[in-house]
């Protein structure tokens, strides 16, 4: 049987994304495994070292997983982060109050 997460470990995840651009992150990496900070600053228009903060952020959450390759390194979603998109995807796709009356 399955160990259920503490509330301290959610409260870990749920503040690696805790951030519109970490989320926007995390919908990139889920799009586009094994993309690298230069390519997530391009697509989301956003300065290299801020992203690499967000990046940063949510590694250290275990919602993304880096891979070095010589002098880029790769992002992908980890198991955990695999779980949270789904999450976030079906969260997107709440009607929101003004669009339920």
């Amino acid at each position: 049987m399955k160990k259920l997460k503490t509330a301290k470990q959610m409260e870990r995840h749920l503040k690696g994304v805790a951030n519109h651009y970490r989320i926007e992150v995390l919908f990139l990496v889920a799009a586009q495994p094994g993309i690298t900070l230069e390519g997530i600053a391009k697509t989301l228009g956003v300065n290299e070292k801020t992203i690499g903060e967000h990046a940063r952020r949510l590694f250290q959450a275990g919602l993304i997983d880096k891979k070095y390759r010589a002098r880029f390194v790769e992002h992908k979603l980890s198991p955990y982060g695999k779980t949270f998109i789904r999450f976030l995807e079906s969260f997107r796709r709440t009607p929101t109050t003004s669009q339920q009356t």
